[in-house]
């Protein structure tokens, strides 16, 4: 047997593998738990912590410099803030630190920016159950909670606070949107499919939903139907309008009660239950909106679901919502609150007075000029205190008033089309008749705009234009 050398080589020795050093900021966003929750003067309040948000570049973000996104899209904080953050590192793309604030932002980039994060209270009203089931739960949302983290608010939100309450391994899937200051019925899915089935008939429209809504003044009778487009002014403060060049919006309104002011006592002197001072009348008597007395409760069929088209389309009739801290703003709308305006090219100049609500004014909607409101209730407002945060140097707010934990809007009832299934609730104590006064008390078919909308979800009647109401209103009587 022959033998045969063989030559052995011996394999070098792999390379220990060099890991890339941790960027300078974390990126990981603390997820303390228990959450960090304190109850106080009818608050849910969160201690302070830091965090991380994460955000890939947005389309409308692509080419722009790093410090405009921040200057331009984020309203929390002023901009020397962000030119600080970016310079120090708190700021980053993908999970470094930039070399200048001018650095330009491609599709695809992160940007992750750390900070001590105060967030704002919100009322510590529980959330309710209305129906639950293997698939679902159906909550009366409190007004004033946002659905989803965002902005300001994380763990004061619907889907945090219900995380906290059933566990940390959790995950609730809402399936219908409702704004902060809204309440109302809403859809929580338990599992996915049963999540992506109600979001797919809510998309497709065969999902009925009814609001309903305090107004100042007295509201038509008959069914009021608004067609007019709405279009999203500035998306960094949430600002919608009505105008001619938007997107296709309908709305169906019914009256459902109007409550005069109170009369007062024959031989009173009327000055005695007027608190104001002589400048505050004087400044009453320049609001159109003063010469509308009383307040109506309206039921709203929305047949679109644009944002903000409740309020909006109520501004444009003339009623807007009384305690909107938005459109029914006469500081930054005027003595008429944009009623019927719909081509107007002011909006530069709503955007810049709006954009002050909340840090060096308080927002003021009419229904702070109620009598029937408390003085204390008036002055207590959230804005900016001028103190700062000892650990961050964050400019703190002011704790918010009762009136600016929700608007009187709320989503009262849910319907599947075709009659499978209803949830609603009863109406909100803000819906109900005042004291010494007679007035509905629950829902009835006399004022029921889905008596007006056929199976298929279109109007039954033939409408025309009532003079006098402007583009896009018409009145059945």
């Amino acid at each position: 047997m022959a033998l045969t050398t063989v030559e052995i080589t011996k394999t070098p020795a792999e390379e220990p593998e060099i890991l890339v050093p941790p960027p300078e900021v974390v990126t990981t966003p603390c997820d303390p738990w228990p959450r960090p929750y304190y109850l106080e003067d009818g608050l849910r309040k969160v201690y302070p912590y830091h965090y991380t948000y994460n955000t890939y570049c947005k389309q409308r973000w692509r080419g722009r410099e790093l410090l405009d996104i921040f200057s331009t899209e984020f309203r929390d904080r002023p901009q020397e803030y962000y030119k600080d953050a970016i310079e120090c590192g708190s700021v980053t793309l993908n999970g470094h630190k930039v070399p200048s604030v001018r650095e330009i932002v491609k599709n695809g980039d992160v940007i992750s920016h750390t900070l001590h994060r105060h967030e704002p209270p919100v009322t510590a009203k529980p959330i309710s159950i209305v129906h639950e089931d293997n698939d679902m739960i159906v909550i009366n949302k409190p007004a004033g909670v946002p659905v989803h983290p965002a902005g300001r608010y994380n763990y004061n939100s619907v889907v945090e606070i219900m995380r906290a309450e059933r566990g940390h391994g959790w995950n609730p899937l809402p399936c219908n949107r409702l704004d902060r200051l809204t309440s109302g019925v809403m859809f929580i899915g338990k599992h996915p499919k049963a999540a992506e089935k109600l979001t797919d008939q809510i998309m497709a429209r065969t999902v009925k939903k009814e609001y309903v809504a305090r107004v100042i003044g007295e509201f038509p009778t008959g069914d009021v139907i608004c067609d007019q487009p709405v279009m999203q002014i500035s998306p960094k403060l949430g600002l919608n309008r009505a105008r001619a060049s938007g997107k296709e919006a309908r709305t169906i309104f019914k009256r459902m009660a109007y409550y005069p002011p109170k009369a007062k006592p024959n031989g009173a002197n009327p000055h005695l239950k007027d608190r104001r001072s002589d400048k505050e009348r004087a400044k009453d008597s320049k609001m159109a909106w003063k010469s509308k007395e009383g307040y109506s409760i309206v039921r709203c069929l929305p047949l679109t679901g644009r944002t903000h088209q409740l309020r909006v389309h109520l501004q444009f009739l003339g009623h807007p919502i009384s305690n909107d801290p938005i459109y029914s703003n006469q500081r930054v709308f005027g003595p008429t609150l944009a009623a019927g305006d719909a081509l107007s090219d002011d909006d530069e100049d709503i955007i810049s007075k709006l954009s002050k609500m909340g840090k060096s004014e308080a927002a003021e909607a009419m229904e702070y000029h109620d009598d029937m409101m408390e003085e204390y209730n008036k002055k207590k407002a959230e804005k900016l205190t001028g103190d700062l945060c000892e650990i961050c140097d964050t400019p703190l707010y002011s704790d918010p008033g009762p009136h600016e934990l929700g608007i009187y809007l709320h989503a009262r009832k849910y319907a599947c089309q075709d009659g499978n299934w209803e949830y609603e609730t009863s109406l909100p104590d803000w819906a109900l008749p005042p004291p010494d006064m007679d007035g509905p008390t629950v829902t009835t078919e006399e004022t029921d705009p889905l008596t007006l909308v056929d199976e298929v979800g279109h109007l039954k009647l033939q409408r025309g234009m009532r003079n006098g109401e402007g583009i896009g209103v018409h009145v059945a009587e």
